[in-house]
């Protein structure tokens, strides 16, 4: 016999006494003889049990692994299968699948019935490979071996190599495996229910090898045996309910029996129902008793193991327990476990939690006996609506929505507004569950007949009235106005009846209330406009709106159909709506945008094919009132808009369409021209009616060229005179300048456009350029012209840029304009004086006196649409990437407002030529310093926080590198040459004895030395070798620090610095465990890594860049002074300058190779080959260090706390340990109330940070 060793099991259980098993409050449990509660049946229920002599029965925690003598085969194993292709093991033929699991657990059950022992071992086996374990259990090891032995030489016969077992195994087949694993115990359980379950055998050994297993250090082993206990238990529970059943079957049958007369009383029948019943009794202790086994020898420590797997399983299988026997689990003593466990840090394990709960508030008879766990975890479920994790808070508020359809009063208004604004969520699962709770709390009809009633005394069509005021206040209060597409696609599921409902929507636009109904106000009519125009589109579109889900996704076929039943209803409705609308509210502009947003989702083939031209033309008539009433810009491209979809060429209403279009164009080109000419004549004269007529006109034409090609009515020629004028006489009203920009910038675009009928004119781009051009040169302007004169050329640039040609477009090459230093120069100037300001200089510039929050975020906005489009002209080589630096070096100052965009540039020029990108770098770094010296002179003090902030900068610069430093090697060397040549560059109209004047900036450069490797390292030390004098090198004062330090940084940290060039190639594998092939890998790479450095360094071919790399000229309309001439000796002066580098072709030539072609040269290569020698030593040692380090995870802590809270907390769980199966329904008055478990004294708060502060 083989005893259980088991001591967290013991402890917990020789502890709690005699209080701790309780017995099941079955029926007549008192009638029975105490001698006899000793003794279990085996047989089937209602079965004379076998008249074999039984010992008491043992708890399995205290129980052998008794195994008696029986027949052995081949060591021990039992071989099910002869043939050596079949599988032959239990854990084979359940991972195959092939066989049925009911045929496969009946043959285990014939092998148990002929020789037992064999039998459990096949069982135990099965477990132990199960868990991923390589090692068998032979016969003497069963028959001679604790658990606690057994277990220990299975975990030393462990795969080392691998921390992947059978669960954690990714692919569909192991998929399978775990659900033909769960299936397997079910089955296995529910066929061996009648009889072999109580033999005191089988069960007590599974369940005593299972507590031990999940109390083993191995992850794989513990997870394993809780998936199996737990599944174990569940088919216990299940097989507990049955015998519920039978029990309360057998009591009504006596009771029956007995109070018959006594004439025909069977007495026989009554002894036999006795019978029955006593056996049941006794085998419902028994499963009471495994299932306490279970339960405080396994849940209660895996709920709160360290792996969160595990976690999730204990939860989500006690959730099955008190769904599936609700009158036994679903109380205190087991819901605080999963109250507890809403706290979990892994979202994994609360997600099991709040799917667990909904089960039991789906069913409404379970309410009452979840009333106090209501009350005390309502708070947590709330807030757990705005989980990190989208999942968990998607199933919290479908919980939450649970709970307010079985007690609308168990949640608070604080409670469900909490709720409310999640329908404005981003994430759309979290707004879709939202809409649902909203639509069950607001818009769900109580009385649907009594409410169509009303309706119709009241003379309307649709009920729905009210509702849709509740939807409209709601909108309103919610203070979201600009989200009102995110508030309907929220509640698209669940209230499309009310949001379809247009004809109810359009009675309480058009018509006048009734008695007993409000008027709507004007913010209320305006709402429901925005509404409804959300809901057309909604239905019309089929898919949410933009910032909503990743993309359009394919339609069913019955979504398909819907979206076309909806597009019908929607247009028959509108097309003779739609004019009654218009006329309406054609004094306002914000209704009348919105309403103009309507005709894009017509199915406009229903005007022919419902012949209902009439209602066309009183909607023609409407747009052209609205377009000769209203200039505001929003209202006149909704026009626009709409005028161009009903004159698409596959519909046949299109010509009448166009014969409107053209005749508005008509008068108002005529009337454009004439108003221009009484301007020009008038000049300096005109008041304020010529400027009015200008501008209206121009800003309607301007709205209808942007969607219609307008070029045969020649506006160019016009707004060309307009421009001029402005230019020359300079008195030119700034909005109509910005619309005549704008409309001769449409004008250049048609012309593109019709490139195929003849190639447009140049001349008119040009001209458009230059009136730009001259725009922004002049600072008088307001900044709203400035920037939409900047706006229009950058747009102009970018498409008459080098990439017109391309795809084959090569006749396109007369068309291509390419800006020069002067034209490139202005634009950074415009960029650095209205883009990088101060905060009064901003407010200055919007002629605000005071600005309120709004107003500065929209300044922001235009600030960075600004930025974004000069960095994207660097970006496609328009304008030359030098230019860049004078942006780079604003990185940091204006990090939160432009370090996105600044960010995202430095990204894309690196991607198009990383040595120059380094050199823009260093150039911004470079003007960053000069400009100190000029505030501070040459003597710089080196604690000050500018030169701080010039070496926080570099050292975010040279994070941007990232780890692949074999990639940025040449970029990296670059930039500490030009570096080192700027420090040296001017000496020191002192003497040679003092140092340079930029000498400090070598403490700047050394950010970047850790980007080198050691053999650049070396080069670069080389090189600046030659610009030091050997009185520089012994030189120890405070003004030689720079120097000392820089030279340090290059001589210093060559180990670490190669072993991050071995990290950086070998970065796919470092993460994976340690094989046994890994050293030929290793070897191979080094070889790889030799060859890339040989030929690295001996190469000589040169490398071309895309444009000469100098310095921008830096004069914007702020003054920009240069450095004092006594400071700064004249740069053309000196050899070997920086514009002689960027014009000497041979100076272009890769420098690391021209330096390691004169360190080859001078020095002897068995410096080199020590160098690879003791780079190899270097990657040995770290693929040493990895092996070891990865050796070590598959033994883990099991709890998240420390061994004493844990024995602290089974004392404190000592009253809640033992399953209590409920009493017989006959026999009601045996139950107790419980205590209430959810006092805070119960509470757990352990210091690995798994607390549980509920209340």
């Amino acid at each position: 016999m083989i005893t259980s060793e088991l001591s967290v099991l013991q402890d917990s259980s020789n502890e709690s006494g005699a209080t701790d098993t309780v017995g099941l409050s079955m029926s007549m449990s008192e009638m029975e003889d105490p001698e006899a509660k000793g003794k279990k049946k085996r047989g089937r229920p209602g079965k004379q049990p076998p008249t074999s002599n039984k010992k008491p029965r043992k708890s399995p925690t205290d129980k052998t692994l008794g195994v008696t003598r029986g027949r052995g085969k081949a060591n021990g194993v039992a071989q099910h299968n002869g043939d050596g292709g079949d599988p032959v093991t239990l854990f084979e033929v359940v991972k195959l699948g092939k066989s049925a699991m009911q045929s496969v657990v009946d043959e285990w059950i014939e092998s148990y019935k002929q020789d037992r022992d064999l039998a459990l071992l096949d069982l135990i086996n099965f477990f132990i490979q199960c868990s991923g374990c390589k090692g068998t259990v032979r016969i003497e090891m069963f028959r001679n071996m604790q658990n606690a032995e057994i277990i220990r030489k299975m975990t030393e016969e462990f795969d080392e190599d691998s921390g992947d077992y059978p669960l954690t195994m990714p692919g569909p087949m192991w998929k399978k495996f775990r659900y033909n694993f769960c299936e397997f115990i079910s089955v296995l359980i529910r066929q061996c229910q009648y009889s072999i379950i109580y033999d005191e055998y089988m069960m007590d050994t599974v369940i005593s090898l299972l507590t031990g297993l999940s109390d083993s250090q191995v992850r794989a082993f513990r997870h394993t045996s809780t998936l199996a206990a737990m599944k174990l238990m569940t088919a216990l529970v299940n097989v507990a309910l049955n015998l519920s059943i039978h029990q309360d079957n057998t009591q009504r049958q006596y009771e029956a029996e007995r109070n018959k007369i006594a004439g025909k009383r069977a007495n026989e029948k009554l002894e036999l129902l006795l019978q029955k019943r006593k056996e049941l009794q006794e085998n419902q202790d028994e499963i009471e008793n495994m299932m306490n086994s279970i339960f405080k020898g396994i849940f209660v420590h895996r709920y709160r193991d360290a792996i969160a797997e595990i976690r999730a399983i204990c939860i989500e299988e006690i959730g099955v327990w008190m769904k599936m026997y609700s009158d036994a689990f679903l109380n205190d003593s087991y819901l605080k476990y999963v109250g507890w466990t809403l706290h979990d840090r892994q979202g994994e394990v609360r997600l099991k939690c709040l799917k667990a709960l909904q089960n039991l508030y789906t069913n409404r008879e379970l309410f009452p006996k979840l009333e106090l766990f209501t009350n005390r975890f309502k708070d947590r479920i709330v807030s757990m609506t705005l989980d990190k994790e989208y999942d968990v808070a998607v199933e919290a508020i479908r919980l939450v929505t649970l709970i307010l359809q079985g007690s609308e009063d168990a949640l608070s208004n604080e409670d469900c507004e909490n709720v409310y604004h999640l329908v404005y969520s981003a994430h759309r699962p979290v707004a879709v569950a939202a809409g649902e709770f909203l639509h069950r709390k607001l818009f769900s009809r109580h009385d649907p007949q009594a409410e169509e009633a009303l309706a119709k005394r009241r003379g309307r069509s649709s009920p729905n009235g009210n509702l849709i005021r509740m939807l409209v206040l709601f909108f309103l209060e919610s203070e979201l106005h600009e989200h009102a597409a995110y508030l309907v696609d929220s509640l698209w599921e669940s209230s499309q009846e009310l949001l379809k409902d247009w004809e109810c929507m359009t009675e309480l636009l058009l018509e006048e209330p009734v008695q007993g109904e409000e008027v709507l106000s004007d913010r209320q009519e305006s709402a429901l406009i925005e509404l409804t125009v959300c809901t057309i589109r909604q239905a019309a579109e089929a898919h949410p709106p933009v910032g909503r889900g990743t993309g359009k996704r394919v339609l069913t076929a019955k979504e398909r159909k819907t979206q076309i039943d909806d597009k019908n209803k929607l247009t028959e409705h509108f097309i003779m709506a739609l004019p009654m609308l218009l006329s309406k509210y054609q004094a306002d502009s914000e209704k009348v945008a919105n309403l103009l947003q309507i005709p894009q989702y017509f199915d406009l083939d229903v005007y022919s094919a419902g012949r209902m031209e009439k209602h066309l033309d009183a909607l023609l008539k409407q747009i052209r009132l609205v377009v000769e009433k209203h200039i505001e810009t929003d209202v006149l491209e909704a026009c626009s808009k709409t005028y161009s979809i009903l004159c698409s060429e596959e519909y046949t209403i299109m010509n009448r369409v166009d014969i409107a279009r053209s005749q508005l164009i008509d008068e108002m080109t005529d009337r454009f021209a004439h108003s221009v000419e009484e301007l020009l004549q008038e000049a300096e004269e005109a008041d304020d009616d010529d400027i009015y007529n200008v501008l209206s006109t121009l800003k309607r034409l301007t709205a209808f060229h942007n969607a219609h090609d307008l070029t045969r009515w020649d506006l160019f020629g016009n707004c060309y005179r307009l421009l001029k004028a402005g230019i020359e006489q300079g008195s030119m009203p700034e909005q109509i300048a910005v619309q005549a920009l704008q409309c001769s910038h449409y004008s250049i675009l048609w012309q593109l456009v019709k490139i195929t009928e003849g190639a447009p004119s140049k001349k008119q781009s040009l001209l458009c350029c230059l009136f730009t051009l001259d725009f922004l040169s002049n600072p008088n302007y307001f900044l709203c012209l400035l920037a939409q004169a900047f706006m229009l050329l950058c747009d102009l640039l970018m498409i008459f840029s080098h990439q017109l040609i391309s795809g084959g477009r090569e006749g396109l090459q007369p068309l291509v304009f390419n800006p020069d230093s002067t034209l490139q120069n202005e634009l950074l100037n415009f960029v650095l004086d209205h883009v990088f300001i101060d905060q009064d200089d901003e407010s200055q510039s919007m002629e605000g006196d005071e600005e309120d929050e709004a107003n500065k975020i929209e300044a922001l906005h235009k600030r960075r649409n600004l930025l974004a489009a000069f960095c994207k002209l660097i970006i496609y080589d328009i304008v030359d990437m030098p230019a860049a630096a004078d942006i780079f070096k604003h990185y940091m100052k204006y990090y939160n407002d432009y370090g996105d965009i600044i960010k995202e540039t430095l990204s894309k020029t690196r991607q198009t030529d990383k040595i120059l990108c380094a050199k823009t770098l260093i150039l911004s770094l470079q003007q960053l310093f000069n400009e100190l010296l000029q505030d501070q002179g040459p003597n710089l003090d080196r604690t000050s926080s500018h030169v701080s902030g010039i070496k926080e900068l570099a050292r975010r610069f040279a994070l941007t590198f990232g780890l692949d430093q074999i990639k940025t090697r040449e970029a990296v060397a670059t930039l500490h040459k030009d570096g080192i040549e700027f420090a040296f560059k001017y000496q020191n109209p002192r003497g040679p004895e003092f140092p340079p004047i930029n000498l400090a900036f070598l403490e700047v450069l050394s950010e970047f030395s850790s980007k080198l490797i050691r053999q650049d390292k070396k080069t670069v030390h080389s090189y600046l070798e030659k610009f030091m004098s050997e009185s520089m090198s012994e030189r120890r004062e405070d003004v030689w620090l720079p120097l000392i330090s820089y030279r340090n940084s290059l001589l210093t940290g060559g180990d670490e610095d190669h072993m991050s060039v071995t990290s950086g190639s070998s970065s796919k594998t470092g993460s994976v465990r340690s094989k046994k092939g890994r050293p030929p890998l290793h070897k191979k790479r080094i070889e790889e890594e030799s060859s890339v450095e040989g030929s690295w360094m001996m190469r000589n071919d040169t490398l071309q860049t895309p444009g000469a790399l100098q310095t921008p000229q830096l004069t914007s309309t702020v003054l920009r002074e240069n450095r004092p001439a006594e400071h700064m000796p004249d740069p053309d002066s000196e050899p070997g300058s920086e514009n002689d580098f960027v014009h000497n072709p041979q100076m272009q030539m890769s420098w690391l190779g021209q330096q390691k072609m004169e360190e080859v040269n001078r020095k002897d290569r068995t410096g080199m080959n020590y160098i690879k020698s003791r780079s190899n030593q270097g990657v040995r040692q770290t693929v040493r260090g990895l092996m070891e380090d990865d050796a070590e995870p598959i033994f883990e802590d099991v709890m998240m706390s420390s061994r004493g809270q844990l024995e602290d907390m089974n004392e404190e769980f000592e009253d809640t340990m033992v399953i209590d199966l409920p009493p017989s329904r006959n026999r009601r008055e045996r139950a107790e109330l419980r205590p209430d478990f959810f006092d805070s004294a119960a509470m757990i708060e352990d210091e690995s940070g798994f607390s549980m502060p509920m209340f």
